[in-house]
């Protein structure tokens, strides 16, 4: 910043003396051209009085050469008139003098006030210069000041962060060490659970086991009094409105020897079931009056006929979740397979027992 102060005041000073560098040139040429201005007026004064000195000679060889002599009074006159015209001449002199001296000094006082302005002007320059160095001074102080705050301030920021990064580890290790407790309690108590599930399995499988061995032996006392149901004992009700499919289903579990019962709707299966007792119950899902869910519906509500096998064939993809609400034992797409349809009353047949 000093080094700044004195090229400010270095210019300064420099600017001074190129005003008066330029003050001094002008007031030189100034005195050229007046000093100029007075020689020619000498000159010009000269000159006239030379010619009036020509004139008196002139007229004094035309006295001695025997010529004509002018008359006196143009002798006298033109020796006035010379005199006149140097008199003139050294007036126009002294006024162009007297001239070129007021133009000095008016030049020389203007020169002088400018020299002042611009002196002053240097002067307020230079005092602005050392303002604003002043202020360059304070503001670097200030500047100085700020870093030495912000030092402070980031100094005691990482004293913070330091401090925090050691309440954060001694949180993270206790929480980890909590964590490892909880994790070795959970592990115990998973394995004491397992063992629990393990002891339950091994009971439900004997359990299992003692049920297997006694539903066994009473299969094996039935098959002594019992036996299973013939293909041609077998009443399958088929339940449908389309006389097509009614047709197709009748001859096609004809070839299998079943007995078949046929219905147009969802009230006459329901009165065939309740007169003839049938072994399997297949219907379609839409149908007018009762359709197929309801027929379900109420087939599983009587306990006549709740665990009577129902076969559903429908061409919609989309209910399974109806059919297995209501009961639908199972649901058969529309083309079906006739294979499908056979094995699930094949299954439903091996299922029945009758007296022997």
């Amino acid at each position: 910043m000093m080094n700044e102060l004195l090229t400010w005041i270095l210019a300064a000073a420099l600017a001074v003396v190129v005003v008066l560098l330029l003050w001094l040139g002008r007031r030189r040429q100034q005195r050229a051209r007046d000093a100029a201005a007075h020689r020619e007026a000498e000159r010009i004064a000269l000159e006239q009085a030379a010619h009036a000195a020509r004139a008196q000679r002139l007229a004094t060889e035309r006295e001695q050469g025997g010529a004509p002599a002018p008359r006196e009074n143009d002798v006298q006159a033109g020796a006035v008139e010379a005199r006149r015209l140097v008199d003139e001449g050294l007036r126009q002199a002294d006024v162009e003098r007297e001239a070129g001296d007021i133009t000095r000094r008016i030049a020389g006082d203007e020169a002088a006030r400018q020299h002042r302005d611009q002196a002053r002007h240097a002067a307020d320059q230079a005092a602005e210069a050392a303002a604003a160095a002043r202020q360059a001074e304070e503001a670097k102080a200030a500047e100085a000041a700020e870093a030495e705050r912000a030092e402070r301030e980031a100094a005691e920021a990482e004293r913070l962060a330091a401090e925090a990064r050691v309440r954060a580890e001694t949180e993270a290790r206790l929480t980890r060490e909590q964590a490892e407790r909880e994790a070795t309690e959970a592990a115990a108590a998973a394995q004491a659970e397992r063992e629990r599930l393990a002891a339950e399995a091994e009971a439900a499988r004997r359990a299992e086991a003692a049920a297997e061995q006694a539903a066994a032996a009473a299969r094996a006392a039935a098959a002594t009094a019992t036996r299973e149901l013939r293909a041609d004992e077998t009443l399958v009700v088929v339940a449908d409105d389309s006389k097509i499919v009614r047709v197709k289903l009748s001859r096609l579990l004809a070839t299998q020897s079943y007995r078949v019962a046929l219905a147009e709707s969802g009230e006459q299966a329901l009165a065939l079931i309740a007169a003839e007792r049938p072994h399997v119950l297949i219907t379609d899902v839409e149908m007018p009056g009762i359709d197929g869910f309801e027929l379900t519906r109420q087939v599983r509500a009587s306990p006549d006929t709740a665990a009577l096998p129902v076969l559903m064939i429908t061409s919609s993809d989309d209910k399974h979740e109806a059919a297995a609400a209501v009961g639908v034992t199972q649901l058969l797409g529309k083309p079906f397979s006739e294979e499908a349809l056979l094995a699930a009353i094949e299954r439903a047949r091996l299922e029945v027992r009758v007296p022997g």
